[in-house]
């Protein structure tokens, strides 16, 4: 299990979709998430067959935030060609988190 911080603080746990089939397969067929699920590489998502809104961060190489969005269900985001990576969570953890565009994310495996 990883973890998703900021500044050394633990934001939440971290599931990460490296491979082809795990990006494709996101958060489909789930109720919900606890913690994010980080997609690396992508651009863009969509939530069409999700069963919850979303909140969505691009991030760039270092995996800084350099885009949010809250997405409801059945909805596509378009591309931050800037982006490196997306990380999702359910909807409202991001506020919870305080996590806004220009945070410095880590990933600690």
């Amino acid at each position: 299990m990883a973890w998703l911080l900021r500044d050394g603080e633990v934001l939440a746990s971290l599931e990460v979709a490296a491979s082809r089939g795990a990006r494709r397969r996101g958060l489909l067929g789930r109720t919900e998430i606890d913690g994010a699920l980080l997609l690396d590489p992508a651009r863009a998502v969509h939530s069409f067959g999700m069963r919850f809104p979303i909140d969505v961060a691009w991030l760039d190489a270092d995996l800084t935030v350099i885009r949010t969005c809250h997405l409801d269900r059945n909805r596509m985001t378009r591309p931050v060609l800037r982006a490196r990576s997306v990380l999702e969570a359910e909807a409202g953890a991001f506020a919870r988190w305080g996590l806004r565009v220009g945070d410095q994310l880590e990933r600690k495996d």
